[in-house]
């Protein structure tokens, strides 16, 4: 089992032919991912050769969809034109929109979450800003490396790709149901929150790390949310320990004001509901690796 991405995922590229969906594309393919087509207006009725696979472009979302039955759209496209590509994704109905693409305006973010909210928020958005989704063996959508683990029963939702990664591989032993990276944006599509919903209703799925950064008051929501909601174990990390306050660090989201914010304020909501939290991204693991252990 899996959340959001299966072996039976048809994915459409939106920028499959811009020089990152096409470099991505082909490392998607080649990790089983089926991808059934690309959109780009200026280039509909084409198709790409792809390492040795023919993709076919399409015009829009929905004429890709109405041809493949695809269900799951990733956007590579500049954050200029990331909110129209988004809202082409929602008003098609698709019901996965992955998008990738950093330094897309906060208020188009908003804009197309509201917009989809709008319209019976029948797509699920994971980013913008992120590496997107894998379930191992199975799909791969996004950037995410495809050989650094393997299949297994740890869910992985993180906030920062690079920590997404180094994670996976070093419970690479174990394996993972799917692996979520939803971003770092101060408004992002999917939360904390919906992962550790989604993993809890998964049945192969054992236990959850959750990676969080410095910044806004996402995970002491999720930890409150985990008190009244999640029975399996979960283990945390939140980076930014040593970071100076008042000091924007990398992630759009990652300020502190105060106490609030702070890695230390998260890690003490988080391990108020009993929620294991590692001083390091290696300690965490090393948490969850007793937890496995155990089960």
């Amino acid at each position: 089992m899996a959340i959001f991405l299966t072996e039976n995922s048809k994915v459409i590229v939106q920028g499959m032919t811009g020089s990152e969906g096409m470099k991505h594309t082909k490392r998607m393919l080649a990790s089983g991912t089926k991808i059934v087509g690309g959109v780009n207006p200026r280039k509909a009725g084409t198709t790409v050769d792809v390492d040795g696979v023919e993709v076919p472009v399409f015009g829009t979302v929905a004429e890709a969809m109405d041809k493949t039955g695809a269900d799951v759209s990733v956007v590579f496209v500049p954050p200029a034109f990331t909110k129209a590509a988004a809202l082409e994704a929602v008003d098609a109905g698709i019901a996965l929109c992955v998008i990738i693409t950093e330094g897309v305006p906060v208020h188009d973010t908003a804009e197309v979450w509201a917009y989809n909210q709008a319209k019976g928020a029948k797509t699920r958005i994971i980013g913008p800003n992120c590496p997107g989704l894998i379930t191992p063996g199975a799909s791969n959508a996004g950037i995410i490396p495809a050989t650094i683990t393997k299949a297994g029963k740890i869910g992985l939702v993180s906030k920062s790709g690079t920590l997404t990664y180094q994670m996976m591989y070093e419970l690479r032993d174990f394996g993972f149901s799917t692996a979520v990276g939803i971003g770092g944006d101060p408004v992002i599509g999917t939360t904390h929150i919906d992962c550790l919903q989604a993993f809890q209703d998964d049945p192969d799925t054992a236990a959850i790390v959750m990676i969080g950064e410095i910044g806004g008051d996402a995970e002491e929501r999720a930890a409150a949310y985990i008190k009244e909601h999640i029975t399996k174990p979960v283990v945390g990390y939140v980076a930014g320990f040593t970071a100076p306050e008042g000091k924007t660090m990398g992630h759009a989201g990652a300020i502190v004001s105060g106490s609030a914010g702070t890695a230390q304020a998260k890690q003490e909501a988080l391990e108020a509901v009993g929620v294991k939290v590692g001083k390091t991204p290696s300690a965490t693991a090393q948490l969850m690796r007793e937890i496995m252990q155990g089960l």
